[in-house]
């Protein structure tokens, strides 16, 4: 038997450009090691005596994460040298031929927590990585096995948001800014803050191997409502004390602005941007991840998958905490589910925005898609409320003057359009069919026994004697008078007489109700057999201007009485005003490290000045992980340009979105961007 002889290490050298490029998470910087679980990585070792004999040289090398690092709890492990990698578990091989320099080749386990590790070799020499989930390492929980597939959902740093209305539907580019200086240590911190670590630390770090803890934890973590988490919701018109959620154009400064005030939430935040802040961080974690809207949204807070609505006799909303929001969005996040039964891998809807308590917290998912399609409302977590998100059946009563009430007939679809950025391109993915079964077939039948959904089981035709809609008109830009209209329609064999109340009042995107835009009340509509009749309203901007919030949603509604049967019916849809576009030129050739300008010009739409102007860009890899902001000295007159040139360095080559945002007294918040491809400079 040879005698071991440990080796004798006088220094070392991480290979930071090498792994982290191998590994790709160069983006973070090169500067120290950051590297992903389940894939060798190499570290140089220049020895002080001796040479590697290969069988005879020996090296302890122990990995260790967190305050109380254990082997039970999987965050310590402790190796030798082997005479070949094990991907499957902690692993570490010399790769070169003996000499003084060892290239010596390390492997953690796919399995292993992620987060800040110290790797002890031999008695003294101590070096610190960080590490992350793999979705390249077969073996991985997260694993995608789809080249562009993980270029979008883990390496693209900016996006497509959908907001807008499910029939006007409106992309919001977003700048992620997942690799941007410091951010990777933002998001560790926030998981070190969040309250399962701050009781139990030693099982809250053993925790971090399971990209389901991972993601619960962060959808509990980005609203700040049980903890010290990143943002925090407003709802309302006033936003003092900070800033409009439509003010941010990236998740990169709110991040930033979390750490830097002592993880004090950042005020304030809507839905589209905690669902944003929690991709940032899932990708900046390795976990691939992408941003969903739903359009007509249930938020069903007594958990009957019934949306009760109420309103008075003028067919206008009475305000109920069962709510319909115009568009809501969540994140879904890929892995597989070895906690359920086989077939419920894949995507997983979590939902970071603060609306009912999971466990004792605000917080929602993962749930499978898969689950909520099939209708298996007893798998974790939070399946009934997804479920309800999309598939709540809407049932509207009238309250009269006497207090009685009765049912009025309404068609109320919920969970339509649901949307994503397509992989590789800024068009709209519909992935309407992941969550759901065609309407009315015999799939959804079943899905819908199996979660005892009654009220759609039970669903009879509507009666559609008589019949009405709305229709509009393709141009409704913020800052023009427009007509839309009521279209009433009689069906039956008879002469029909009724009253048409057609109104329209101010909403936020969540459903809140704001004031009147205008309003018609016809006492005496006549009706002969197969007649319809088109009804208008017009909607000035002199009186709607005052009234829409930043969302420029009005919310109309058109309520048919009929003489004869004593019936209501009620037909309800949102409007989007458009805003103008924001012209974008980039002028001089992109190139990495090239100062480049862009020129910005946007048009006054309104039939008043705009005072108070101001242009800001920003970008990943563009603009040096900040926000370059530009105003304007003067006013802005109806119809005049607004127009800026704002210069900005790209740091890195490839395919970058730059996000602007134009802000004024009248017109606020207004988004943009421009694709720019840098090219490379030669070397």
């Amino acid at each position: 038997n040879m005698i071991e002889s440990a080796l004798d290490i006088e220094r070392w050298n991480p290979e930071c450009l090498f792994n982290n490029t191998d590994h790709r998470t160069d983006l973070n910087g090169v500067d120290r090691l950051i590297v992903r679980r389940g894939q060798p990585f190499t570290i140089s070792l220049y020895l002080r005596s001796g040479s590697y004999q290969p069988g005879i040289s020996s090296l302890d090398c122990i990995a260790e994460t967190g305050p109380q690092p254990s082997e039970q709890y999987g965050t310590r492990a402790r190796f030798g040298l082997s005479s070949s990698i094990d991907t499957s578990t902690w692993s570490a091989t010399v790769t070169s031929p003996p000499g003084d320099m060892v290239a010596l080749s390390i492997c953690s386990s796919p399995k292993a927590p992620i987060g800040r590790y110290t790797l002890t070799l031999g008695q003294s020499e101590k070096i610190e990585f960080i590490l992350l989930f793999n979705p390249w390492c077969p073996a991985d929980a997260v694993y995608m096995d789809n080249e562009q597939n993980l270029a979008e959902y883990v390496l693209s740093q900016d996006g497509i948001i959908f907001r807008g209305s499910s029939k006007h539907i409106i992309p919001t580019p977003w700048n992620f800014g997942q690799f941007e200086s410091g951010i990777l240590d933002i998001c560790l911190r926030i998981l070190d803050m969040n309250p399962k670590c701050l009781r139990n630390p030693g099982k809250d770090y053993s925790g971090r191997r399971n990209p389901i803890y991972v993601t619960r934890v962060l959808s509990a973590m980005v609203n700040c409502n049980d903890d010290k988490g990143v943002l925090l919701g407003n709802w309302t018109d006033g936003y003092e004390g900070g800033v409009s959620p439509l003010f941010w154009r990236g998740s990169v400064e709110i991040l930033r602005n979390w750490d830097t005030q002592s993880c004090q939430p950042v005020r304030y935040g809507q839905c589209w941007v905690f669902a944003a802040v929690a991709c940032s961080v899932s990708r900046a974690l390795g976990i691939p991840c992408r941003v969903i809207t739903n359009y007509l949204s249930a938020h069903d807070t007594n958990s009957n998958l019934v949306i009760e609505h109420y309103v008075n006799e003028n067919g206008e909303l009475i305000q109920s905490r069962d709510m319909i929001w115009n568009y809501h969005c969540w994140v879904e996040s890929w892995m597989t589910r070895p906690d359920l039964k086989p077939d419920f891998d894949g995507w997983q809807a979590s939902d970071p925005t603060p609306q009912e308590k999971s466990e004792g917290v605000y917080c929602c998912g993962p749930i499978p898609l898969r689950a909520i399609k099939e209708g298996e409302l007893t798998f974790k977590y939070d399946a009934p409320f997804v479920f309800a998100e999309v598939n709540a059946d809407v049932v509207t009563m009238m309250k009269k003057k006497d207090g009685s009430t009765s049912k009025v007939t309404t068609i109320g679809l919920v969970g339509q359009m649901i949307s994503t950025k397509s992989v590789g391109s800024d068009s709209r993915e519909d992935i309407t069919h992941l969550y759901k079964y065609p309407e009315g077939s015999d799939e959804e039948r079943e899905a819908f026994t199996k979660a005892n959904h009654q009220n759609k089981l039970l669903q009879e035709n509507p009666d559609l004697g008589l019949h009405v809609t709305i229709k509009v008109t393709p141009d409704m830009r913020k800052g023009c008078d427009f007509d839309v209209f009521a279209v009433v329609t009689n069906h039956t064999e008879g002469e029909k007489k009724c009253r048409l109340v057609f109104g329209s009042c101010a909403v936020s995107y969540n459903g809140f109700l704001g004031g009147n835009c205008g309003f018609k009340d016809l006492l005496n509509v006549q009706l002969p057999p197969g007649a319809e009749r088109r009804v208008p309203l017009r909607l000035n901007y002199s009186k709607y201007g005052s009234q829409v919030t930043e969302d420029n949603l009005i919310r109309l509604a058109a309520l048919l009485h009929d003489y004869s049967t004593g019936q209501a019916k009620l037909a309800m849809r949102n409007i989007v005003l458009d805003n103008p576009e924001i012209k974008v030129r980039i002028l001089g050739e992109p190139k990495e490290n090239r100062k480049l300008a862009a020129e910005i010009s946007l048009q006054n739409p309104l039939p008043e000045p705009l005072d108070n102007c101001c242009f800001s860009i920003e970008g990943a890899n563009l603009t040096g992980g900040n926000i370059i902001s530009e105003r304007l000295g003067c006013t802005v007159g109806p119809g005049e340009d607004a127009k800026v040139k704002i210069y900005f360095t790209p740091t890195h080559s490839g395919l970058r979105k730059l996000v602007v945002d134009f802000d004024s007294n009248k017109l606020c918040h207004v988004k943009g961007y421009r694709n720019v491809i840098i090219g490379k400079l030669p070397v």
